[in-house]
């Protein structure tokens, strides 16, 4: 269960310098927010231009939609509704990346979408969609009437149409007015070629950097789910955050623990599954978030000495760079590394609590590399340990030696003894995986950092552990009955989404062996 205790110090989390005094008060009692400050948005007053662009020569190649949004689009279009792409596929599609999805947006109401698909239904409350089911993938579709019809009453002071514009552009406007970040606010109409551009977008796209829409601590407080959509576009882009950003996401990264567990999960499944785990877990570290959603690896980097604008690595981080080179948002990972369900929804959440576990039991013992990579080479091949300890006898190659988490080459080990060794280890790593369960051992981990914020959130379900001890559970009962053995340099991407067990362990397995023995180390690089 998701816990919603902490306790927060704001002086821990020092990162840069404040510009202007600031006070904010957040009250849990029915979720009211009180939020008090100077105004610093300057210049960002300004309200931008409104803008249009080509898509041509934005080079936005229509190839990276996706045959089923391609699909929608169409028939939509063919019954005589104006469609639109809106969203992260629009800025995305714009900087040459593979959307992880495709958002429409559309003049027909909600009923007429549902008429116009067999396999299509209306969810929601509070902002009822459209999910219309091509094949085996769904495509949300939303409409101009609902989404302008609940932005009514929120409709505030910080922004004003522009004078002389049409009834079109007036409709798209009213709808990006709501969106959490300018880059998100920009609108594709796929057949007349035109980006349109109400927030900023491009300009933000251009200059690599990301600004909220309203001014950021009314953003945050109206949906804390977008301080953690901060920091996952900020990763997977390589953008900077704005100054206005990044003094939010300090002020109210406590209040990210009032989210419900789904979200959470599914937020940090986007951070840790498609090619962005490493720079997502330096910006939680920097923006004071990783204590908060992830003590125990916050207490990790304390203990490594790690500040929080630090460029070194650790091998915590060398982990997730290795995951991040296997993954992308067109081959996402599936969660045993990361697994969850959510409204019949996979999401990929498995590898990276393995991950996880493992680099726990790793840094509460250091080990032998050889035993480590005897242990990656027997997950690999779903439990054959004399094989595995034959073949990591015989490694010649260097490993990291960089790492506190690996021992100094000792007496040379026996195989019995290795194998003991390779075995201790994954009980290590399962028995790690229990305190990531265990609120009061979370609860703890900072405890030696008076000054750090307390948080006790623990959002590994056990029905989660008992699929990710799974991946370990091969050593120590050698070839059993319906394991088998994964050979060979690819990854079925296919295989590893649905959250085949051999494929997460082979891919678990390629991570660990190519982190203590990096492919191009030279023997001298220590």
């Amino acid at each position: 269960m998701i816990s919603l205790q902490v306790q927060y110090s704001s002086s821990v989390v020092a990162v840069g310098s404040v510009a202007e005094p600031v006070t904010v008060m957040v009250k849990d009692e029915k979720d009211e927010v009180a939020v008090r400050r100077r105004s610093r948005v300057g210049k960002d007053n300004k309200q931008p231009e409104w803008k249009k662009f080509s898509s041509k020569e934005l080079g936005i190649k229509m190839s990276l939609i996706s045959k089923p949004t391609r699909l929608v689009l169409s028939r939509l279009r063919k019954k005589g509704y104006e469609v639109y792409l809106v969203g992260g596929c629009v800025r995305d599609l714009i900087l040459k990346k593979t959307p992880k999805d495709f958002d429409i947006i559309t003049s027909a109401e909600l009923k007429e979408i549902k008429q116009t698909f067999i396999h299509c239904e209306i969810v929601g409350k509070r902002f009822p969609i459209c999910h219309v089911h091509v094949n085996d993938t769904i495509v949300e579709v939303s409409s101009f009437s609902t989404c302008n019809s609940k932005s009514v009453k929120k409709f505030d002071n910080n922004f004003s149409k522009h004078p002389g514009c049409s009834r079109d552009d007036y409709i798209r406007w009213r709808n990006c007015i709501q969106r959490d970040f300018t880059i998100n606010g920009l609108m594709f109409d796929p057949y007349t070629k035109i980006v349109y551009d109400y927030m900023g977008g491009m300009e933000d796209i251009r200059k690599a950097k990301m600004h909220t829409v309203k001014p950021a601590n009314l953003s945050f407080v109206e949906d804390r789910a977008r301080i953690l959509r901060a920091v996952r576009i900020a990763a997977r882009l390589g953008f900077r955050f704005s100054r206005d950003i990044a003094l939010s996401v300090r002020e109210l990264s406590g209040s990210v623990l009032r989210l419900d567990k789904g979200r959470i999960l599914m937020e940090m499944n986007y951070m840790l599954a498609f090619g962005s785990a490493e720079a997502s877990l330096r910006l939680l570290w920097r923006f004071g978030l990783l204590e908060i959603l992830l003590p125990i690896q916050a207490s990790y980097f304390v203990s490594q000495g790690f500040r929080r604008r630090d460029e070194r690595s650790n091998m915590l981080l060398s982990l997730f760079t290795n995951l991040d080179k296997l993954v992308a948002p067109n081959l996402p990972c599936h969660s045993s590394l990361w697994q969850v369900i959510k409204d019949g929804i996979v999401l990929d959440i498995m590898k990276q609590i393995a991950i996880l576990a493992f680099h726990k039991a790793l840094a509460d013992q250091p080990r032998d590399p050889l035993v480590v990579a005897a242990f990656s080479l027997a997950v690999h091949s779903g439990g054959s340990l004399l094989e595995a300890g034959q073949i990591a006898m015989n490694i010649t190659r260097p490993h990291d030696s960089r790492f506190h988490e690996l021992l100094e080459y000792g007496d040379v080990l026996s195989q019995d003894a290795l194998i003991d060794q390779v075995v201790d280890l994954a009980a290590s790593a399962k028995a790690a995986l229990c305190k990531m369960t265990d609120r009061y051992y979370v609860s703890q981990a900072m405890v030696k950092y008076p000054k750090a914020p307390r948080s006790d959130l623990v959002f590994i379900s056990l029905a989660l552990s008992l699929r990710v001890c799974k991946i370990f559970e091969c050593i120590g009962r050698g070839m059993g009955k319906g394991t088998v053995p994964r050979r060979g340099e690819k990854i079925n991407y296919e295989s590893l989404a649905l959250g085949n067990l051999p494929e997460v362990r082979h891919t678990f397995a390629r991570i660990v062996f190519d982190t203590v023995y990096p492919p191009n180390l030279k023997r001298d690089s220590t």
